[in-house]
């Protein structure tokens, strides 16, 4: 199975609680950290909410 790579690259400050709290499931914790997830559309759903504050690409 496919792996996304999803790096935090913008903060949250100012955003809405909501996405924050997305940043922190998806299990980002500081700026510019990366987390690798098994690509499955619970996790394509949550990237893509907070998709302008994070960097993803998919590796095989």
């Amino acid at each position: 199975m496919a792996k996304l790579i999803v790096t935090w690259k913008r903060s949250a400050i100012g955003r809405n609680y909501r996405q924050g709290l997305t940043i922190r499931a998806l299990g980002l914790r500081k700026l510019n950290q990366t987390v690798v997830h098994q690509d499955t559309p619970q996790i394509r759903g949550m990237i893509r909410k907070v998709e302008h504050l994070v960097e993803w690409t998919l590796e095989e």
